[in-house]
Parts: structure tokens; sequence; C-alpha cells
């Protein structure tokens, strides 16, 4: 037993339990990407999202989402052509190109935040007051697995 007075997962439990929350957690954040693809496509909004605290280059980008330098331009480009980002100089090396969010790249990814807030939040709305509190839990452990 535990501290809690539950009983020890065995490592068939434990193994069992692992993949089961990761395939939860996969399909979570796939439907919450998909739920709100209607201005921007997943690949981009991450894009937006890694240009929230400041200017990186194409290359710099390409490294943080783990694609090729080709496959980021074109994201770049589209996102350029929608006047979500703007490229430009870097004031410190004028071989390089900076991205830089636009008003409308940050008004895109505040509305596409509050739609993917809104998809998970009536979906926990809907559940029972105990499944509420068991989620308000989890999601604390949740978060500590994630930060190692």
């Amino acid at each position: 037993m535990t501290e809690t007075g539950t009983r020890a997962l065995g490592p068939e439990d434990v193994s069992a339990l692992s993949e089961d929350l990761r395939l939860a957690c996969m399909r979570i954040s796939r439907r919450v990407r998909l739920e709100s693809t209607g201005e921007v496509a997943p690949h981009q909004f991450s894009v937006l999202a890694r240009l929230e605290d400041g200017p990186l280059t194409p290359r710099a980008l390409a490294d943080i989402e783990k694609v090729s330098a080709p496959s980021m331009t074109r994201t770049v480009g589209c996102l350029a052509d929608d006047g979500l980002v703007e490229r430009h100089d870097d004031p410190e090396d004028g071989r390089r190109i900076l991205v830089e969010l636009t008003a409308d790249g940050r008004a895109t990814l505040e509305r596409t935040r509050r739609r993917r807030d809104r998809w998970m939040a009536e979906r926990v709305g809907e559940l029972t007051d105990q499944e509420q509190a068991t989620l308000l839990a989890a999601s604390e452990i949740l978060a500590r697995i994630a930060a190692r």
C-alpha cells in the first residue's frame, strides 16, 4: 500500500498506465490542434508561437521545430504572404534574415488559443465534479512529468 492507501502498481501496471497516458495525451493534443485550424495549419501556429518572444532566423525555427530548412522556408513564406510574419535583414549580420510576428500574427495566435481553450473547456465542463477534481490533480502531476 502507498501512503494514500492505494495499492502500489507493479512494473507491468506502470507500463500499461504509461502507454494509456501517452496515447490519451497524444489524442487530446491532436484534437485540440485540429479543432482550431480555421486560420492557420497546426505547423504554422507552432511557428507563430515560437516567434512570440522575439524574432528568429529561419534556420533557428527549423532547428526548434525539427524540420528541414527548405520546409521552414516554405512555411515562413506562406505566413509572410498572409501578413502574419515579416522578414527583414538581421542588423547584426546582413547575410541573415530574421522572421518576426506582425500584429496580425499576434492576433491570430490569440484567437487560435481562445478557440483551443474553449474546445477544451467545453469537454471538461461536461465532466462530473469528481472527474474534474481528478483532472485537476492529474494536470499537476502531468505538468511535473512534462517538466523533466
